[in-house]
């Protein structure tokens, strides 16, 4: 059983989504896989979504065994529990896809150069902004739950870590943002899309992801476990594999993990 310290600030009820706010958790992942923790309270309706956000946690990651260095109480680090059964095992990286733009057309609204990196993660420019790590859980051929842990970069002034590239909202825009809003922002955002999702609008959702991908165009230096070689960015395909065209022609596909993005 993992270890779940928290301290409750307010919770409340809006249009079917709950929002849990702690002081301080292990994980935010952590804590809306414990059902305990996100179930209604006796005679309340089951809410479509709950978005639990922290002020810090204890053992926050990305993806694998990599960590999140995060400041107490200066960024956005929060996981979103839904349950879209609607969509297909094989095309469940389109949640993905949704998360990441909502994402990146909030930040969008406040600066510019904000793309999204194969497979969700957020930049400007060079830098990284915003990971995240989703969570599937599947029973009888649907994704029963599925979790969603975003770590965004917003007041936070100094990187410590041996991240190579962070960068916060702050230091982009010279002040500091409201965190409750821009998670809001976000979590409205991120609500449309599954909207679409549930009206088959899965086409648009890829088309504005692709339209949105870091290194959309040209050649751009790459490295996997063979060798370095410079190649474009042809598609994302439904199960999330990276196509990319190098500079000789060939045809070359990976998973994630598989390759890795050369940042000069």
């Amino acid at each position: 059983m993992h270890l779940i310290r928290s301290f409750f600030k307010k919770r409340k009820i809006d249009s079917g989504i709950r929002y849990i706010d702690l002081d301080e958790t292990d994980s935010t992942n952590s804590y809306c896989r414990d059902g305990l923790n996100v179930n209604p309270e006796k005679g309340m309706a089951a809410p479509r979504m709950v978005v639990v956000s922290t002020d810090f946690q204890l053992a926050g990651r990305g993806q694998g065994t990599n960590s999140w260095e995060s400041e107490r109480g200066q960024n956005l680090l929060f996981s979103i529990l839904c349950h879209p059964v609607w969509v297909p095992i094989a095309t469940q990286f389109i949640i993905s896809e949704c998360i990441a733009l909502a994402i990146k057309e909030v930040l969008s609204e406040m600066t510019s150069d904000i793309t999204i990196k194969w497979p969700n993660d957020i930049y400007w420019k060079d830098a990284k902004i915003c990971g995240i790590l989703i969570e599937n859980k599947l029973s009888h051929g649907q994704i029963k739950d599925c979790i969603i842990g975003v770590g965004l970069n917003v007041n936070q002034h100094t990187f410590n870590s041996d991240a190579p590239n962070p960068v916060s909202l702050a230091q982009i825009l010279g002040h500091e943002v409201d965190r409750q809003t821009l998670l809001e922002e976000i979590v409205k955002r991120f609500d449309l899309y599954l909207y679409d999702l549930k009206n088959g609008e899965y086409g648009n959702v890829a088309g504005s992801y692709a339209n949105s991908l870091y290194r959309s165009h040209g050649f751009h230096k790459y490295k996997d476990a063979e060798e370095e070689f410079e190649a474009a960015i042809i598609e994302v395909e439904d199960d999330g594999h990276l196509i990319l065209r190098d500079r000789e022609g060939r045809i070359r596909s990976y998973a994630f993990k598989e390759i890795e993005f050369i940042i000069s």
